[in-house]
Parts: structure tokens; sequence; C-alpha cells
């Protein structure tokens, strides 16, 4: 997964989780809140009962003109009296004032209470349920008043329950029921509707989502545009500048009045790239060195060794000329000694030939050549190192191949003079093979030497490693044919058994068809 998705993933987490838990605390905070109102409205809606009861109660009772919906109580002592007038008045004590308010207050749905006890006098004031366990916890705990939220089928219902105690005006009619002053008589229930607090609170909380699920994909958006622009896309830019290295330079950074850091990021790649071209140009200039130092190392043990070859034809070329002087008017001697002198010319022209190509310093070239010819003309080189040596050439490449000459004239001279220098003196025998399997080209130089000790057979390639004396090599052969058959798409492997000689195998592309550019004239 991408960092920008990592990101967008944990942002995203972490509003969610944080509005979750705002959205859960704001919920509990307005519930109670909402809640909180509707229990203050009830023991504000007690109070008020209570004084209207204790106003009816200081005045014995209220006395209303009889109707129809005001009949006598059948519970009171003298719950009628007439007027002058005739008017039939009925009476109503606290109980009834309050049971009648209650019925007043129901037909808006605003809330109904009413009084209740244990023992009702009146059997309209019997409890229900939840009135009978309150008036148990208000005799047996003293509980000062019960609150509780209820549902009946229409919405949630507060109920609000407190005890009723027996004050001096209430004697007067109590006291013949064996009630005394201060005692617990019953208790008001107040029960209020609170569908509309359930509503409030629904409607918030639709609003608090609502606004969490604006702001978090506002928050989102906002964030996602900085990373994509303040990261993402600075990162993209220096991902594909460092793929592109160092087939592309790599543009310098675009300097900022105040960095953050992928622009220090960014110039300290461009630092690195610089160093690393400088460094690069470095080793080049060293491999290049070093490759032309070998091929003079190697290029001094050919001449030192040709100079024989060419000194033996040359004394005998100067012998010739001596008496061709000394007897210019001998045609016998001119039609002897001419063809030796054109011979041994032609021999000295070879070999000096051989010598220029092996000395020429040309970058890798791939060229259509004859792999076999080479090989053939690398051994025709080193033929004054081979008096005591067998040297067998099976050869099988029919065709021209796609090679780099010099790099594979470098490969083989190299070789071969390690392989004649680890027989020494006693000679040998040094097996040339050359094959063509599928699309690569095999070619083997074996020899009968002691072999390569298999303690040292891993460090053979690694540039200055030699086991020759002091003066006599140099240790780069080996590391530079390896690096020049590389260049070629190659391979180089040493094989070895101690004692029993080694073999050593260039593996090369068989490739027929070269660029137009590099194509053989």
């Amino acid at each position: 997964m991408k960092l920008q998705g990592k990101f967008i993933i944990a942002i995203g987490a972490i509003l969610l989780c944080s509005y979750s838990l705002l959205l859960y605390n704001s919920s509990r905070i307005q519930h109670d809140l909402i809640y909180g109102q509707a229990k203050q409205q009830a023991r504000m809606l007690h109070k008020q009962i209570l004084l209207t009861r204790k106003w009816v109660a200081d005045h014995h009772g209220l006395y209303v003109v009889e109707s129809d919906t005001a009949r006598p109580n059948p519970f009171l002592d003298n719950p009628v009296i007439r007027g002058d007038n005739g008017q039939v008045y009925v009476k109503r004590n606290p109980a009834m004032v309050t049971r009648e308010l209650s019925e007043y207050a129901s037909k808006g749905n605003w809330y109904m209470f009413r009084v209740t006890s244990l023992n009702p006098i009146n059997p309209a004031n019997t409890p229900d349920a939840f009135e009978r366990k309150s008036l148990l916890a208000i005799e047996k705990q003293q509980k000062k008043e019960i609150i509780s939220i209820e549902s009946n089928g229409e919405g949630h219902v507060l109920r609000y329950i407190a005890p009723l105690t027996v004050e001096e005006p209430c004697l007067s009619c109590h006291a013949r029921q064996g009630y005394h002053l201060g005692d617990i008589r019953g208790a008001l229930s107040i029960t209020i509707p609170i569908s509309w607090a359930d509503q409030m609170i629904t409607e918030n909380n639709r609003s608090i989502i609502g606004y969490g699920v604006l702001s978090i994909i506002v928050v989102s958006a906002t964030l996602i545009w900085l990373f994509s622009s303040l990261v993402s896309r600075p990162l993209t830019r220096l991902t594909s500048a460092m793929a592109r290295y160092p087939d592309q330079p790599v543009p310098p950074p675009e300097h900022k009045q105040v960095k953050d850091e992928i622009d220090t990021i960014s110039d300290t790649f461009y630092d690195l790239c610089c160093r690393l071209d400088a460094s690069r140009k470095t080793l080049d200039k060293a491999k290049k060195l070093a490759f032309q130092n070998e091929k003079m190392a190697a290029f001094g043990l050919l001449t030192s060794g040709i100079a024989h070859e060419v000194n033996n034809p040359l004394g005998g070329l100067l012998n010739c000329v001596k008496a061709l002087r000394e007897h210019p008017d001998n045609p016998e001697l001119v039609t002897r000694y001419l063809p030796l002198l054109d011979k041994g010319l032609r021999r000295i022209e070879h070999t000096m030939q051989q010598l220029l190509h092996f000395g020429r310093n040309t970058p890798l070239n791939l060229q259509k050549h004859d792999v076999d010819g080479i090989i053939r003309e690398c051994f025709e080189l080193l033929g004054y190192r081979l008096h005591n040596i067998d040297l067998v050439l099976d050869l099988g490449l029919r065709k021209k191949y796609c090679i780099d000459v010099e790099a594979l004239r470098q490969t083989i001279v190299n070789i071969g003079l390690n392989a004649i220098q680890a027989m020494g003196e006693e000679g040998g025998a040094l097996h040339v093979r050359s094959r063509a399997r599928d699309d690569r080209l095999k070619i083997s130089i074996e020899d009968t030497g002691p072999g390569i000790p298999a303690d040292i057979l891993d460090k053979i390639f690694d540039p200055f490693f030699t086991t020759k004396d002091v003066g006599v090599g140099t240790g780069l052969g080996l590391a530079v044919s390896y690096a020049q058959v590389e260049k070629m798409g190659g391979s180089l492997i040493a094989g070895s058994k101690e004692g029993q000689g080694a073999i050593f195998t260039i593996t090369l592309p068989a490739d027929h068809d070269c660029p137009i550019e590099q194509q053989e004239t």
C-alpha cells in the first residue's frame, strides 16, 4: 500500500474515533441536560402543587358551585352547603383539587399528577406498580424523592414521586384517621411526557452526525490535498529522478526561501548524485588506466619474447644483405637470397601487425568477426612461449559473431599467458576449445599446470591479487579480463583441481546481427 493510502486510512480512523467519542459525549451530555431539565420541571411542579394544596388546606377547603362536573365528595364531612339564595356549594379538599387540576393538565398532554397512598381512602388513589414500589422505598428507606424514566407505548415519560407529610392544617381531616403531625400519609405522584426530549436528542444527534460527516469529508479532503501537494508529488518527482538516474542527469532542485524535509532530501540526493557522477568519472578513468596498464604489461612481456623471434630472421636477413653487397654481380646469390629476404621480412611484418592490433587502445565496440581466427592470432602471438608446450586448438565456430575484438584478444592473451606461466619450464599441454551452443558462445582454455588452490579460487578475479613474484605480475590481468567479458554481456568462470591444472571458460552471447554503425567494414 502506498504511503498516501496509509495516511488517508490513519487520518480517517483518527477522525472517526474522535468524532465518535465527541458524538457519544455530546449525546450523553445533552441527554443529561434535557433529562435534568425534565427532572427540575418535575420538582418545580411538585412544589407548585404543594403550594396549591397548602393554600386549600390553610383555608379549610374550597367550595365551588355544584354542577355536573362538580359533584359532592362522599368521603368528606359536610361535603355540601347551601347559601341564603338557595345556591348549593360542594366542598373541595386538597386531594380533590389536586386530582381535578391533574385532569385539566392531562387533557393538554402536559403532565399528570395525583395523590396516592398504600392505604387510600378513595379507591381512585390506589397506587400503580411504580407508585407502590416507590411508597415502600419512601417508608422503609426514608427516600425524599424517587425519579424514573419509563416507556408507556407512546414514548418515554418521567415518573416523579415525593412523600406528603401531615401538617397542621391537614389534622382537621386526617386526625380521625390516626395520622399525627409529621407523619407520611402518602405521596404526590407526577408523570411528565418527555417524548419531546427524545425527539430533541434525536435531532441533535442527527445534526452532530451530519456536521461530523461533513467535517470529516472537508478535513480529509484538505489533508489529502496538503499531503499530495506537500509530500506525495515531491516524493514522486524525487522517485522519478532516482529511477532515471544515472541514464538521465538529475536537475538541480528548486531552492525555496523556507525549506522543508522533502527539500532537504532533494538537496541531499542531488549532492549525492553529483558525488556519484564525480566518483564514476574517476572510476572510469581508473578502469581505463588499469586496462591500459595491464595491456602494456602484457605487451611488454610479448615484445620481450618476440624480440627473439624477430632477431633470428633479422640476423639471417643481414647476412643475406652482406653477401649481396660483397657479390653484387653474382646472379646465383640474388636468386637464392631474394626469396629468403622476402620471407623473412613478411614474417617480421606479420609479427608487428599482430603487436599493433594487440596494443591498440579502443573503447568497447561490437563488430562481426571470426572468433576462431582471433583465437588463432592470439596464440600465434604467444607462439614464442610455446616451445615446450603442446598447443591443441579444437575450434568449432564456423560463423562470424558480434564481439569486441580488442576485449576478446586482451582476455585470451591474459589467460593464455597465465596458463603458460603456470606450467613453467616443465611444459605441458594447452587445450583451447570453442563451441556454439544454443544462443551462447563458449571458449575454454585448459592447462596441465599445478592448478589453483581452493582457498584462493574465489579471489583470483580481485584487482591486484596475484601469486606471482614481484615484477612478474600486476594482479590486474584476470580482473580486467573479467570486466571486459562482463561488458560484452558474458561471463568468465575459473575451475581447478589442485595438481591437475586449471580451466577458464568464457561465455558470450551468440549474436549474429550487430548495429549498422558497428558492422565490420
